[in-house]
């Protein structure tokens, strides 16, 4: 659905687009410079006041000021409870602070570095949240709370401890080898076109992860999490990848996605999955800038990738290339 905002230059309202433009915010008395999104009227051009947008402008600069200040991230904050299968109000009081404490930090309120270096241990280091709910299980008031909790945490240490090796870990750590300059925003974009292209060719997902549809288009959250800060160095020597653990006709729908997409940068990328139904689907109603943990039901990136395979004519995976160049050219077409 096109979305609208009241003009008041126009006197009505009426649809907008959303430009990237250079800001700078203050906080704590300080300025900080970062990229955001203004509303444009799309009939006379004027700036328009949209929540939505505003709030995501804002969102931007307190996650700017965070990793200048070495403040937790809120992404890490809100996977928490996820990563640990426990509740908002169990977990602050198993870390023995007041009851709403973690809440108000999961909704963006910013913690002190003495509680910020906590939650990032949480998340970074599954063994002392673990020692954690040994010490203080009590504070949660209920046996099967524990058990679940701990059996999460058991998980993620065993994991952690090279006993399984998720295929879309190994998956991205290809992306990176075969890649010269690929970007985090490209990998998420890369990641979902091999989890539904691998579908349509080979008959199953390569990957058990959930893909979420973020504002910036599809999103692996695990993957996301370990290589947000990633960024190419020139001059960079890799190490050598053993692909020997991929089947031919997975490591055919690799090389094709990365041969079709990974030629165009983030943006670009994010534009195009922006307009694909399993995105939209899942998104629904919401806004275009509101956060959102939404999933994309595998039935409909399952239907969708079906449907692309059997409308383009493709044969074998090499005829990739074709969806992506024709879904290139729609999304350099600007609307009116």
């Amino acid at each position: 659905m096109e979305k609208l905002a009241y003009c008041e230059k126009c006197g009505r309202e009426q649809p907008y687009r959303l430009n990237s433009v250079p800001m700078v915010g203050r906080l704590k008395e300080e300025l900080y410079s970062y990229t955001g999104q203004e509303a444009r009227c799309q009939v006379c051009g004027a700036r328009l006041s949209v929540k939505e947008v505003e709030e995501a402008n804002l969102r931007c600069l307190y996650d700017l000021y965070r990793k200048q200040k070495g403040i937790v991230s809120l992404e890490y904050i809100r996977e928490l409870p996820k990563r640990y299968a426990i509740g908002k109000r169990p977990l602050s009081k198993l870390l023995g602070w007041g009851e709403l404490t973690f809440t108000r930090y999961y909704e963006g309120y910013m913690p002190t570095h003495q509680y910020s270096e906590v939650l990032k241990r949480l998340y970074e280091e599954p063994s002392f949240y673990k020692e954690l709910l040994e010490r203080n299980k009590e504070a949660l008031g209920s046996e099967r709370s524990y058990e679940k909790s701990l059996k999460a945490v058991e998980a993620l240490l065993s994991l952690a401890g090279g006993e399984k090796d998720a295929k879309i870990d190994r998956v991205a750590r290809y992306l990176l080898y075969k890649c010269e300059d690929i970007t985090p925003l490209m990998m998420q974009k890369a990641l979902y076109y091999i989890q539904g292209f691998c579908y349509a060719f080979l008959g199953e997902f390569p990957f058990a992860e959930e893909c979420e549809a973020r504002v910036h288009g599809p999103l692996f959250r695990e993957v996301y999490l370990r290589y947000k800060d990633y960024h190419y160095e020139p001059g960079e020597k890799k190490d050598g990848f053993d692909a020997s653990g991929f089947t031919a006709g997975e490591k055919a729908v690799y090389d094709s996605v990365i041969n079709s997409f990974c030629c165009y940068s983030g943006k670009v990328l994010e534009r195009i999955t922006c307009n694909e139904s399993p995105w939209l689907q899942a998104r629904g109603n919401l806004p275009l800038t509101a956060y959102s943990e939404e999933v994309m039901s595998r039935e409909s990136l399952g239907a969708y990738f079906l449907g692309v395979k059997e409308k383009y004519h493709m044969v074998n995976p090499g005829d990739i290339r074709a969806y992506a160049e024709d879904m290139f050219r729609q999304s350099c077409v600007v609307p009116l």
